[in-house]
């Protein structure tokens, strides 16, 4: 798992008063077929789509996504490996990435779920 560039300078500006980060209204999530790197631009899938996806409130170190992610009717038949979180649904700015637990197979038409998402600080 990874916090992107964005984010990383976004915390550090806001944790140590130089800047407040607004945080964003809505949060999205992209697949992707490989590591996307630290901007999350990296080997993003064909479906190219992002959806909403909701969070209970942190924990230990740690926040869950709340509620099971969907993506119906994929467009193209690919290898989910990875995912990133973004401030829009399309453009805006990567937050944060990591590998999904196993690589998905999908076929087009298929539909794809994720069911928790855990975000951790170390």
């Amino acid at each position: 798992m990874s916090i992107s560039n964005y984010a990383e300078l976004k915390i550090l500006d806001h944790t140590t008063g130089r800047a407040s980060w607004t945080a964003p209204s809505t949060v999205y999530l992209k697949l992707h077929t490989g590591d996307p790197g630290e901007d999350c631009t990296a080997n993003a899938a064909a479906n190219t789509s992002r959806q909403s996806v909701a969070f209970s409130a942190a924990s230990s170190g740690s926040i869950v996504s709340s509620a099971t992610v969907s993506w119906t009717s994929v467009s193209t038949t690919e290898t989910y490996s990875y995912w990133s979180l973004w401030d829009a649904s399309t453009a805006g700015n990567p937050l944060w990435s990591g590998a999904l637990s196993a690589s998905a197979a999908v076929t087009a038409g298929d539909t794809f779920q994720i069911t928790s998402l855990t975000l951790s600080l170390d």
